[in-house]
């Protein structure tokens, strides 16, 4: 599977976080996720194990009890079923992998 570049096909999945997956394959699915600064990804747990890269823009992420002030190039690692959440500084770009994929997050032509 490939995948070109397109501004379209983001979904917003809460106020301030919108999420596009770029490809995916049996175990595992990639996300670009454009995030609006002064939000909050709320604090959540699920099965998937997550793996992220911040391409810009500045967040405070946090992994457990554990708290990170994310600049560009940095990246993280949640467990299953760990609670995280994070604050949106300024406009930033993430992308994540999660493992397995996230049925919930196929394109709806493929759910």
């Amino acid at each position: 599977m490939f995948y070109k570049k397109e501004d379209t096909g983001y979904r917003q999945l809460v106020p301030g976080v919108w999420m596009k997956t770029l490809v995916y394959g049996d175990k595992s699915l990639l996300t670009e996720f454009k995030l609006i600064a002064g939000h909050t990804l709320p604090r959540h747990a699920h099965i998937y194990e997550q793996t992220g890269y911040l391409v810009s823009g500045k967040i405070e992420l946090t992994i457990g009890e554990e708290t990170f002030a994310v600049s560009p190039g940095d990246s993280w690692s949640v467990p299953g079923n760990v609670e995280h959440n994070a604050k949106i500084i300024v406009d930033s770009v993430a992308v994540e992998v999660f493992s397995p994929a996230r049925q919930d997050y196929l394109p709806p032509s493929k759910t």
